[in-house]
């Protein structure tokens, strides 16, 4: 094996001592330096960070009251939602994207997961919430927050993608950074009732094959979900990461449709119309509709398939230790099932990698794969392939636009390149 090929070699447990080995001695130079002024010390003269005491260990810290609700320390003050300017018109109808960049495991803190808003995020308290049941029922039925409270409980971790997410790569190369190109997602715990619970507890009629569900807000964001689906696994959520969801998350109730472009999951919800037939609302035909090449849309792509994006490293989240063991990283999800593989190529897709998944995939859930490597230094073009249980294979951007032109804006699942260069910057790039 050659050096080049070494490089790129995934650290087996021989090659992992190895690995260790080397960054012990990148770690005993880097620790040559003088804390605080940057110049550098002769080899083995003592760190001063650790043969002096610090002020830190001097007195007395905050204590168990200075932060009655938990927030992160200021060094982490970076990790935040950001938005795009000049994507939308108004701030009030708008996108802000994850820090995918800079987070690891697969469940995305509330105070930065995406968030997606038509007319703004409203203040409706648990005493003013109502949820209607009606249309082709038995029984129509109003529940009050604390009726919803009384009904049996389930816990399920579930992603949350927008379809829009990727939507401006189809034309080419476009934001530079993971929380830009694929950062419309989040990944949570939800609490609540199934769907299928309440629409029982109504009884559905005969007739009876689509729900018409409708949030509470200015915008009445509505979709139609097939009867099927909605007795499936839709949840009817009011907890998130164990805590009452997030104003911005549509507190105190949403609706959670598993797999299935964000869109549908209506924030605020507050009436569920069970119908014979589809409404065709503006948010289901003259938006959230896939345009093909010859300008025709198709409708009711609500899946979203097999994904992912290497995190790390990426634009934002840069190579600076130089040369040496080099941790890969990235997120993989599938609204059809549970992520099975994840494959990784630094050269622009010409060769491929299995990576090792962090945890066994789970049903229309984020998954966590890591890479490890000993980097040389060389430029590298990264890429992720995800591959779920229905056998189903992430797609090159040119396979999409064989079928769907470059004049759409939702359901890119791509596999997407970072171009990594020698001093470990990275840009977003395609290859052909």
């Amino acid at each position: 094996m050659d050096e080049k090929e070494r490089a790129i070699t995934p650290a087996t447990d021989s090659g992992l001592a190895l690995s260790r080995r080397g960054f012990l001695r990148a770690g005993a130079a880097a620790g040559a330096m003088a804390a605080g002024t940057g110049a550098a010390l002769a080899e083995g003269t003592p760190d001063p960070l650790i043969t002096e005491v610090q002020p830190w260990a001097q007195g007395w810290g905050d204590g168990v009251d200075a932060t009655p609700y938990g927030l992160p320390i200021r060094f982490e003050g970076d990790v935040v939602r950001r938005n795009v300017g000049w994507l939308t018109a108004d701030v009030i109808s708008s996108i802000n994207f994850t820090p995918i960049h800079a987070l690891d495991g697969t469940i995305t803190p509330a105070g930065c997961a995406f968030e997606r808003h038509h007319s703004g995020a409203i203040e409706l308290a648990k005493e003013d919430y109502r949820l209607m049941i009606h249309g082709l029922v038995d029984k129509p039925l109003v529940f009050t927050y604390a009726d919803l409270e009384r009904f049996p409980r389930v816990n399920r971790t579930y992603f949350l993608e927008c379809a829009a997410n990727t939507g401006m790569e189809w034309a080419g190369a476009q934001l530079n950074g993971a929380q830009f190109t694929h950062g419309m997602i989040h990944n949570m715990e939800y609490s609540g009732v199934t769907l299928r619970t309440l629409l029982e507890e109504a009884g559905v009629k005969p007739e009876g094959k689509w729900i018409y569900v409708e949030g509470a807000d200015a915008s009445s964001n509505g979709r139609s979900i097939p009867l099927e689906k909605a007795l499936d696994d839709c949840l009817v959520a009011f907890k998130a990461n164990g805590e009452a969801l997030r104003k911005e998350h549509g507190y105190p109730v949403r609706l959670c449709v598993p797999g299935w472009e964000g869109n549908m999951w209506v924030k605020w919800l507050r009436r569920i119309e069970v119908t014979e037939n589809a409404v065709e609302s503006r948010e289901e035909t003259s938006k959230y509709t896939d345009t093909l090449e010859d300008g025709t849309s198709r409708k009711w792509t609500w899946v979203m398939d097999a994904k992912s994006v290497v995190t790390s490293p990426s634009p934002q989240a840069p190579i600076k230790h130089g040369k040496g063991p080099l941790v890969i990283t990235g997120l993989a999800w599938s609204g059809r099932g549970a992520i099975t593989a994840v494959d990784v190529s630094i050269d622009g897709g010409k060769t491929w990698t299995e990576a090792r998944l962090a945890a066994p995939g789970q049903d229309k859930a984020l998954t966590r794969f890591y890479l490890d490597i000993e980097w040389d230094g060389s430029e590298m073009f990264l890429q992720s392939r995800a591959t779920d249980e229905t056998g189903y294979v992430q797609p090159t951007k040119n396979q999409l636009r064989e079928i769907r032109g470059e004049n759409s804006v939702y359901h890119n699942n791509c596999i997407q390149t970072w171009w990594v260069k020698a001093n470990g910057e990275a840009e977003n790039v395609e290859v052909s």
